[in-house]
């Protein structure tokens, strides 16, 4: 399956790894599964670490707690910058 130019979900990114792998124990290079999948070789690493022991299911609740950690972060710098100029306000330098 072959995606040009396009973003991969991370489902998509694990069943390619399943694929993957399984043609590089039938004998093929990284560099011939990466050329069928239209990836760099450095891409086709990255998925392997931060995809490679996970299920298609699993994949997608990643997905999701990363989105919520980075609202959450969003949240909390938000709040450090009230809570600053709050500071600065109750001490009359504004």
């Amino acid at each position: 399956m072959k995606i040009n130019g396009k973003r991969r979900s991370p489902e998509q990114i694990v069943r390619e790894l399943r694929k993957a792998e399984a043609d590089i124990a039938s004998g093929f290079t990284v560099q011939d599964v990466c050329r069928d999948l239209n990836i760099a070789v450095s891409t086709f690493h990255y998925w392997r670490k931060k995809y490679g022991d996970l299920e298609p299911g699993e994949a997608k609740r990643l997905k999701a707690l990363e989105d919520e950690n980075a609202r959450l972060k969003k949240m909390v710098a938000e709040q450090a910058l009230d809570i600053a100029m709050l500071k600065e306000i109750s001490k009359g330098n504004f």
